[in-house]
């Protein structure tokens, strides 16, 4: 049942992300800025900072199966930033402040040169 709320969660997120992407390039957007996908990683990553709080405040009180499916379904089809920020920001609010910021500049980093990488040996 996991993998099933997780893949339906998935699609709902990549539909959402390539329909918000799809407006604001048609509608906004006369240069080469990926601000789409801009968007679409601050609104992903404020949805589950909301989620987020409204769960450890107590406001909100999800079953495990329902966090799944937007946490790692929905949010995480939207856009993994969001899951990336978030495990950032609770680094940082458990004190770890050297392991948020080896997150942030080992992922980022390292997915340039990955994908500066594979762009290179493929197109060989």
């Amino acid at each position: 049942m996991t993998w099933l709320l997780i893949g339906v969660g998935g699609a709902l997120g990549s539909v959402a992300r390539h329909g918000l992407n799809h407006l604001v390039h048609q509608r906004f957007l006369a240069s080469t800025f990926p601000l789409g996908i801009f968007l679409v990683n601050i609104v992903g990553s404020t949805l589950i900072g909301v989620a987020a709080g409204l769960i450890t405040s107590g406001r909100a009180h999800l079953s495990v199966e329902t966090r799944t499916f937007l946490f790692v379904g929905v949010f995480g089809g939207f856009t993994t930033f969001s899951s990336f920020s978030l495990d950032t920001l609770a680094l940082f609010r458990d004190g770890h402040l050297l392991q948020a910021l080896s997150n942030v500049v080992g992922q980022v980093g390292l997915s340039l040169l990955g994908v500066w990488l594979g762009f290179r040996l493929a197109s060989m």
